[in-house]
């Protein structure tokens, strides 16, 4: 069982920057795969990046690569996804996922475990 918790959400102005956290219990977080969606209003959960178990491979949707990065630290069971330049079309509640199969995962059903989400806003 893993639990998940994201925090570092907020109100931002359009070219502002944003580091979210997504903090892990359980034994095997380490072991696991992590990634994150976003879902806007009105819109489908879709894929933003992905890391592999030791934090050495990632994976990027075309909508944010170039402008984010996600990392993960092993010894404090998190994983961060730092997003800059942000855009008003970036405003959705953005979840971090643990996942049990290969990284590359950027369908919602290739994830276990589900955290309760953080609300990014993007002012223009």
């Amino acid at each position: 069982q893993v639990q998940l918790v994201e925090s570092g959400g907020g109100l931002v102005q359009a070219g502002d920057s944003l580091r979210l956290s997504c903090a892990a219990s359980g034994r095997t977080f380490s072991r696991r795969a992590m990634g994150w969606f976003r879902q806007a209003p009105g819109k489908e959960r879709e894929f933003v990046a992905a890391i592999n178990w030791s934090g050495g491979s990632t994976y990027y949707a075309d909508s944010v690569k170039g402008r984010s990065t996600i990392s993960r630290d092993n010894a404090k069971n998190t994983v961060y996804l730092q997003m800059n330049s942000l855009k008003p079309e970036d405003t959705a509640v953005y979840y971090c996922a643990a996942s049990s199969r290969d990284y590359r995962q950027v369908s919602f059903s290739g994830y276990d475990y589900w955290g309760q989400g953080t609300q990014v806003t993007v002012s223009s």
